[in-house]
């Protein structure tokens, strides 16, 4: 089969597209062919090395982590799936590759497709989807009510989080440029800034819940003055705290650099009387199957920028790495 893979970790090199062995479903696997795929960028990172450290792949490895396609497949162990059914995944860590014509997944990171959706708008979905229920529903048990603070509300996840934090009945601010201001709105935004010409600190105080994801020491502070006593950032881009590193794991020497490097961010937070919480979204076929009742019901739409050819991945990959994207950039691979 056809597939982009990572030969060695460079900020020079693109992906390679090459002829690689079909992968073959164990007993609780499926074997799905892939359709699309969306472009993250996870991906780009992953490419980069920025994980090496927690995600320690052997390269070459294929790159990719959302994929929709159709179930041709399925190992012997399997119960929720058959050949046939149009499913779609962010599939596991370590078990990624997506930009690729076929794909063996653990039958507990899939869902069936929405049934209103294409395949590309489907593609779309799993990794901000599950970001934001795993940042929203699931650590910051957010309420009708409460008020979250979602920076970059154009982008993928963004446009994901504002939509499902709206259906939880929250008040919903968020950042963007000018020309996204109506797209945002749109979405179900009640409090707008332009971040290009005003500073969101002197809008915004006493919210329940901050979902950052800028890399900015100075807007990580910014982000903590804003919480009400109590409130929780939760952060998508770190640094990595001691509690992720139990959770997925890492031998003790690593607990102890995620102490040090995210000490700073929680001494921070407690001298605010706030928390401090890294995310980083992990698999969850069960709770894509909720997501999934969400979009069948019209609460949440996906927002896609651009679906490129299979052939123009390296293509896709660049024009995420720019960080214009309005919503998803997807890969039509069948």
């Amino acid at each position: 089969m056809k597939a982009f893979i990572i030969k060695k970790y460079s900020k020079k090199e693109k992906l390679q597209l090459t002829e690689v062995a079909e992968p073959i479903a164990k007993e609780n696997e499926v074997l799905v062919q892939i359709q699309a795929a969306a472009v993250n960028l996870l991906d780009s990172m992953i490419k980069l090395g920025e994980f090496k450290l927690f995600l320690p792949y052997k390269t070459p490895i294929i790159n990719g982590h959302d994929m929709a396609g159709t179930v041709v497949k399925v190992g012997s162990g399997v119960k929720n799936f058959k050949i046939g059914d149009e499913v779609y995944s962010r599939v596991g860590d370590y078990r990624i590759g997506t930009f690729a014509e076929y794909i063996a997944v653990n039958e507990s990171d899939l869902a069936i497709k929405p049934k209103n959706l294409t395949m590309e708008e489907a593609a779309s979905i799993p990794l901000v989807g599950l970001t934001s229920w795993q940042a929203l529903v699931e650590i910051g048990k957010l309420r009708e009510g409460q008020k979250v603070f979602i920076q970059a509300g154009s982008g993928g996840v963004g446009t994901f989080a504002i939509q499902l934090a709206k259906h939880l009945g929250a008040f919903v601010a968020t950042t963007t440029s000018t020309t996204n201001i109506d797209l945002v709105k749109r979405l179900g935004a009640d409090l707008v800034i332009d971040y290009k010409t005003e500073d969101f600190e002197t809008k915004l105080k006493d919210y329940d819940l901050v979902l950052h994801s800028n890399r900015d020491p100075k807007i990580l502070e910014k982000s903590l003055r804003i919480l009400k006593y109590g409130g929780q950032l939760i952060s998508l881009v770190g640094p990595p705290t001691p509690e992720f590193s139990e959770e997925i794991g890492l031998p003790w020497y690593l607990k102890l650099v995620t102490t040090l490097i995210s000490s700073g961010a929680k001494k921070k937070a407690k001298k605010l009387n706030t928390t401090f919480k890294f995310l980083f979204m992990r698999a969850e076929g069960s709770q894509l199957e909720q997501i999934t009742q969400l979009i069948e019901s019209g609460v949440i739409k996906p927002v896609i920028d651009k679906v490129f050819p299979f052939e123009q991945t390296n293509d896709a990959m660049a024009y995420v790495e720019s960080g214009r994207t309005k919503g998803k950039v997807v890969i039509k691979v069948k």
